[in-house]
């Protein structure tokens, strides 16, 4: 994908020819955006390498970051998938707790539920916690020292390995593992490995003096968030601007290559997005529905980047927070894939 052939401007199309789409159908979009999607505020459509429409919404552009949320969480999952492609890891089947030694579990942790847990299972959300599933205390890891420690003592308490339960803090963890297997944070790795590979521009460090909920979660949020043992955060906390989350999700319809260069192995793409019961892969979240397939990066408030492989189409969607925003699919479903042709 070329960057200076993408158009600029608040609602654009490339040429139906080479993105095959239908550009009449699309022609609606803003309309129903603007009524059913108020805190959207960026999309962009990549088809067969070429965008094929780009609209901005609510005073935004395309040079604007966006908090991604926990699409951040699918970044991750690359990174790590490099890390045991360049042997900084040896595979996912490593023990969690073998990373962490100065963490002082007793025998029956190490020998219990807890110690059997493997990078796997935080990849797939199939390690068990304490909380109620979609109830995770996120705000309490937020105000702790060590928010590893914290991650860690939660780690395997109550249910069972290999049930789904959606975790944070899991992603988290992850983000700890990198680091302490590379010496390098999640936002140095992914600038080297990911971003500068596939023309995203430089993540810089968020020069973080407190962690409230603004400095973690707000408006003014830029770079990739960390925590008080600067640990970049592995479940939200990346910004991102619309463009540059279509980049990503092309790297992954072009099966790990950029360029014809190889950025992520193609084996880790296959484990990342192959269907499960669970719909859930490596920290990517999966939907076969109608003959679609799909795999997404999904972040509170709406932020997506939604891969249509067989489609070889990209769809990134930027949005501000909210609580209870309204459901992306739909506007995929409805409004963006009648429009595919070929």
């Amino acid at each position: 994908m070329n960057h200076n052939e993408w158009p600029i401007g608040q609602e654009r199309h490339a040429d139906s020819a080479s993105t095959d789409m239908d550009l009449d159908k699309l022609s609606g979009l803003g309309a129903v955006v603007t009524s059913e999607y108020s805190n959207m505020n960026g999309l962009v459509m990549v088809r067969n390498g070429s965008i094929a429409h780009e609209s901005y919404y609510n005073g935004y552009g395309p040079e604007d970051k966006h908090h991604v949320a926990s699409v951040t969480k699918s970044v991750v999952s690359a990174l790590i998938g490099i890390a045991i492609d360049r042997g900084d890891i040896p595979d996912e089947h490593v023990n969690v707790l073998d990373f962490f030694p100065e963490y002082d579990f007793d025998r029956a942790d190490k020998d219990g539920q807890r110690g059997r847990i493997t990078i796997r299972h935080l990849l797939t959300m199939t390690a068990p916690y304490p909380f109620p599933d979609w109830q995770e205390p996120l705000d309490k890891m937020c105000m702790q020292s060590d928010w590893v420690k914290y991650a860690l003592d939660m780690l395997g308490q109550n249910g069972t390995i290999g049930a789904f339960k959606y975790a944070t803090a899991g992603a988290h963890l992850l983000s700890a593992i990198l680091t302490r297997s590379t010496g390098k944070s999640a936002r140095e790795y992914a600038n080297e490995y990911v971003f500068r590979k596939i023309g995203i521009s430089e993540i810089p460090d968020y020069g973080m003096t407190a962690f409230g909920f603004e400095e973690l979660f707000g408006s003014e949020v830029r770079g990739w968030v960390h925590d008080p043992g600067h640990y970049s955060t592995g479940g939200w906390g990346l910004t991102l601007t619309p463009r540059e989350m279509a980049r990503f999700g092309e790297l992954y319809l072009n099966r790990g290559k950029w360029n014809h260069a190889g950025v992520i192995s193609e084996s880790w793409i296959e484990k990342s997005t192959a269907m499960n019961p669970n719909q859930y892969g490596y920290l990517w979240w999966l939907r076969e529905e109608e003959g679609i397939r799909t795999f997404s990066a999904i972040g509170d408030g709406g932020n997506m980047i939604c891969c249509l492989p067989d489609e070889n189409l990209v769809i990134a969607i930027a949005s501000s927070f909210m609580v209870n925003p309204s459901d992306r699919w739909p506007l995929i479903k409805q409004h963006i894939i009648p429009a595919i042709r070929g």
